[in-house]
């Protein structure tokens, strides 16, 4: 297709009126359907903003009730969509019933090329004025993701892409070691899209059974296997009109895995034991602690899938790695959690934030969160100490605070790193280094350096 041309949709079953359509709209990118089930087809895959469709489609062309059934079934599917009907001369009946229905506006056949002209894009400008009216809203009432803590110029990054990202419908993966908030990201990206009103259903698939997932995920219908006494809906229909959380997605069995893309693709699901499609409109978000591309190398995650599913990729980094976000974290756990313990207002003493903020975290924000929890509890008063936390021995090589000390280990790393390079030859360690020989003299010798 052509991306700077806006996809409009003819459903009609007559090849001359077809081309005539096709001239009369040349201006768009025209996509041509003959029968109810390609016009669903075509829906779901180009979804275009603007549908025209005669109400006489086969395998009975003089009877609206094909046509009618098309149009309920797009209403349903695509109910922002504008969907224009062409009717017979003295069909107005049918053409009342049809906006009934849910039809944006109808033409009467044989249709004036400049009516139907203006009627089309009337369409295209309402529906982008409802589009941009549902992203208004959403700047309007959302702010940043709620619940996230950070000062770290990455986290500010990342929180700036969900924000971006919240309004549109793009399938979101989100990467990152157990315990850096992946759920928490996940959920503040629903919280700021379109689909808020709608539930955030999540599910862990490495945390239930190859056996059982299926049904968690797809439902089933009764009888469907031994023990299934009624119909049972899955997470993804549960999810319908809101969002789904598929965490873990790198555990999930290969089998289900062309079952998911089939979803993705579709967007119908069929239960277990069951033969009727289901019409599912969801937004999906998945996390993984693993390399998918690894999984991809090794045969066991499918390369199709995973470009499915990594329209965008937001990866978290650890809390190692986001400066100063442990002591800031920590802080409004301990302001959180003496509220919840009814233990007042309480405090950390400088000895517990240095202790934080050296701790290597290998289990990242959930690990520190709990540590706090513990330290609220069995502190004996208001204030707590780096021995309430109990972290032990922190890692011998943080960083130091003193401005001093940090540019002087700066330095001396600087210059043994440039020695090394050059071999020894002080001209040339002069000039990378970008100071005059004495200078660098006085360097080694101050660092004690021969």
């Amino acid at each position: 297709m052509n991306d700077n041309r806006r996809p409009l949709l003819i459903v009609e079953d007559d090849p001359a009126l077809q081309k005539q359509l096709q001239w009369a709209f040349d201006q768009y990118e025209t996509i041509v359907a003959t029968d109810r089930e390609s016009a669903v087809s075509q829906v779901r895959r180009f979804e275009p903003a603007v549908v025209t469709m005669d109400l006489g489609l086969p395998p009975r062309a003089d009877d609206p009730t094909e046509g009618l059934k098309l149009l309920e079934e797009l209403h349903s599917l695509v109910p922002n969509t504008k969907i224009i009907v062409l009717t017979g001369q003295n069909d107005r009946a049918n053409a009342l019933k049809a906006i009934g229905l849910g039809a944006h506006d109808f033409c009467t056949k044989p249709f004036e090329p400049d009516l139907l002209a203006w009627t089309v894009d009337r369409a295209f400008r309402v529906h982008e004025l409802q589009e941009e009216n549902a992203r208004l809203q959403v700047m309007r009432e959302t702010n940043a993701p709620s619940g996230i803590i950070t000062r770290d110029p990455s986290m500010l990054r990342i929180c700036r892409t969900i924000e971006k990202v919240a309004p549109t419908s793009a399938t979101v993966l989100i990467l990152g070691e157990s315990g850096t908030g992946k759920e928490l990201l996940a959920r503040a990206l629903h919280a700021a899209s379109t689909k808020r009103a709608g539930r955030f259903v999540a599910i862990n698939c490495a945390a239930i059974p190859e056996n059982l997932l299926e049904s968690e995920l797809f439902g089933y219908e009764k009888g469907a296997f031994t023990g299934a006494i009624k119909q049972t809906i899955g997470k993804i229909e549960t999810a319908h009109g809101g969002t789904l959380f598929l965490d873990e997605i790198g555990d999930l069995p290969i089998a289900l895995q062309a079952k998911l893309l089939r979803f993705l693709q579709e967007r119908v699901i069929e239960r277990i034991g069951g033969r009727q499609e289901v019409a599912v409109d969801l937004r999906i978000v998945c996390a993984t602690h693993q390399s998918l591309k690894d999984q991809i190398a090794q045969g066991r995650f499918r390369e199709d899938l995973y470009y499915r599913l990594a329209e965008i990729v937001v990866e978290i980094p650890p809390l190692r790695d986001r400066l100063g976000d442990a002591a800031l974290l920590a802080h409004g756990f301990v302001r959180r959690m003496a509220e919840e313990q009814r233990r007042g207002s309480m405090t950390l003493l400088p000895d517990a934030v240095e202790a934080i903020d050296r701790y290597a975290w290998p289990g990242n924000v959930r690990e520190l969160e709990n540590v706090m929890k513990r330290a609220v509890i069995m502190a004996e008063g208001t204030r707590i100490a780096a021995s309430d936390i109990g972290l032990g021995e922190t890692d011998a090589n943080g960083s130091e605070l003193n401005l001093r000390q940090v540019r002087e280990q700066a330095e001396r790393s600087a210059v043994l790193r440039v020695l090394g390079r050059v071999n020894g030859n002080l001209s040339k360690a002069a000039d990378v280094l970008g100071v005059s020989r004495p200078t660098l003299y006085d360097l080694m010798h101050r660092f004690g350096l021969k």
